[in-house]
């Protein structure tokens, strides 16, 4: 089965296509075709295309819209042009995965969409006012291209997260506020911490009762889970994805009185002091110089920066925070999983956060910490009793493989085996 695997932005559209089906999933033997992005909408599109075999394809294509956008890029795939023989109509395309940000309280689990799904999302708009729109607009866009028939999966972002028992996703306001305008935690990055949950499941030979992991998902927007018996029991993230760990450009917990003070000192709206805490903190607001993690360690190395070492500090004192928060929640793990661009790829940040821990039986192995692999790996000693792990996520494999799932109505398809897949 060819899934198409949609994640659309306000001005993006990133895509992926994946050969997948129950048997490929079950021999880990799924196909990534091609992947790859389209920006800016609305006039001369750029469009970037990875290959399997490495190459790289840029090209750009005056288009209105999303749609018009998306229309093109098919035309291509189906070209001799592009090189991907598995797909020579728009009826090669088996399927189309969406990445979906706020499901809200309605969707606990991917979906197949119908118009009362898509209406759901609709409603969770207010949830998501950034995101829900660009994702419907994803949906309409395929639907068009494609047709009503070819089946669409809509996958949550939030949806592992409904697991969460309602003494952490409450807040400690009035609590007729939570059934009135439905505020509560819901949580991200739930596909992500899904996956790698999974694949450590996997790697360890564990029953989904035994997996018992802190994951820890750092990039520019970072976040933490405890995943106790499996399923989410807690998460960093909130209402929104401003809660929780310091990310690149958001600053994580606050006290919520500082946003009125904030407000009032700087003669800022409360929309304007919510986009400063969204887009000019974290990483960036205490460094003064970015929310990339690389430049801010070159940097770091080069000058000995006190605000670029002060941001580092605050990064990696947070996420400690957190972890020693779910273990004591959790009444203990079995390890702590790294993932996203910084938490597979630096070494010295994962030194940073796992510092100390040794009260809790994690001891970094140096050596493989400090190896660079895009696999699967562990970097705690063998006798460490809390491990410390590097696994990719790779979001995009997991929404093709519930794709899978959801239109052939097998629940277990997508969790037969989690890996990273074959490029």
């Amino acid at each position: 089965m060819n899934v198409l695997v949609l994640n659309a932005g306000s001005s993006s559209l990133k895509f992926q296509l994946i050969a997948t089906d129950p048997a490929a999933i079950a021999a880990d033997q799924d196909v990534r075709l091609c992947r790859g992005q389209i920006d800016r909408f609305g006039g001369e599109v750029v469009i970037q295309v990875l290959m399997r075999d490495g190459s790289r394809k840029k090209f750009a294509a005056s288009t209105r819209d999303m749609q018009a956008s998306l229309e093109h890029l098919m035309q291509w795939v189906a070209s001799d042009a592009s090189g991907i023989d598995e797909i020579r109509a728009l009826s090669d395309v088996h399927a189309i995965g969406h990445r979906v940000v706020h499901g809200g309280e309605l969707f606990g689990e991917s979906k197949l969409i119908t118009d009362d799904v898509l209406q759901g999302i609709e409603d969770c708009i207010e949830l998501a006012p950034l995101h829900n729109p660009n994702n419907i607009k994803g949906i309409l866009a395929a639907r068009h291209v494609f047709g009503p028939k070819l089946p669409q999966v809509a996958v949550f972002d939030t949806s592992f997260h409904h697991s969460i028992p309602e003494h952490a996703y409450l807040y400690a306001i009035l609590y007729h506020l939570y059934p009135r305008h439905r505020i509560r935690r819901y949580g991200f990055h739930g596909t992500s911490h899904r996956y790698v949950s999974e694949r450590y499941r996997i790697m360890r030979g564990l029953t989904k009762e035994q997996t018992n992991v802190i994951t820890l998902h750092l990039g520019n927007g970072c976040s933490a889970a405890a995943i106790r018996g499996g399923q989410s029991v807690d998460t960093s993230m909130g209402m929104t994805p401003l809660e929780g760990l310091v990310m690149g450009t958001r600053s994580g917990d606050i006290d919520p009185a500082i946003v009125g003070l904030i407000a009032t000192k700087e003669g800022l709206s409360v929309s304007e002091t919510e986009a400063l805490l969204n887009t000019q903190s974290g990483l960036l607001g205490i460094s003064g110089l970015s929310n990339d993690m690389r430049v801010l360690q070159e940097e770091l190395k080069g000058h000995d920066d006190r605000r670029v070492r002060l941001a580092l500090e605050v990064f990696c004192y947070r996420a400690k925070k957190y972890i020693g928060a779910f273990l004591a929640a959790m009444g203990g793990a079995d390890a702590i999983v790294f993932t996203g661009g910084i938490g597979e790829n630096s070494a010295d940040i994962r030194t940073r956060i796992c510092a100390g821990l040794e009260w809790a039986g994690l001891r970094l192995d140096e050596k493989r910490n400090q190896q660079s692999s895009g696999s699967d790996r562990q970097v705690s000693t063998d006798d460490s009793s809390l491990h410390a792990l590097v696994i990719p996520t790779d979001e995009e494999l997991l929404i093709a493989r519930d794709t899978v799932r959801c239109v052939l109505g097998k629940p277990d398809a997508s969790r037969a085996a989690i890996s990273s897949g074959t490029d």
